[in-house]
């Protein structure tokens, strides 16, 4: 039964992720553009190099709302991945980053168990 509701849930997000493939490129385009803009504005020098960069990051602003169907289809791609993991009995983490302990005492105590074996 399990099986059956992931590999169900997994069909309709694959559906709507299909179904919403032109927004979501018009979505990474007009990020695109935001970040072109964003990214030339700071290396710019003069005045209207900087007021023309301005005006493309507004344009790919405008166009990113313009396709916020884009974010139900994001959501679909992340219902999907999620579903994938828990077909092959994967843990669902979406952050990798491991915090490592810095507290010198259990850095200590470690490096003394591994000198006294």
């Amino acid at each position: 039964m399990k099986k059956l509701f992931i590999l169900l849930a997994g069909g309709i997000a694959a559906i709507v992720a299909l179904s919403l493939t032109g927004p979501l490129l018009g979505f990474a385009f007009s990020a695109l553009l935001v970040f072109a803009g964003m990214h030339y504005y700071v290396k710019s020098k003069s005045a209207i190099s900087k007021i023309f960069f301005v005006v493309l990051g507004l344009i790919g602003v405008f166009s990113a709302i313009s396709n916020i169907p884009a974010l139900i289809g994001l959501g679909a791609l992340v219902v999907l991945y999620v579903l994938y993991k828990k077909w092959n009995n994967q843990e669902v983490s979406f952050s990798d980053v491991k915090m490592k302990e810095e507290d010198p005492f259990t850095n200590f105590e470690n490096e003394w168990a591994k000198l006294t074996k």
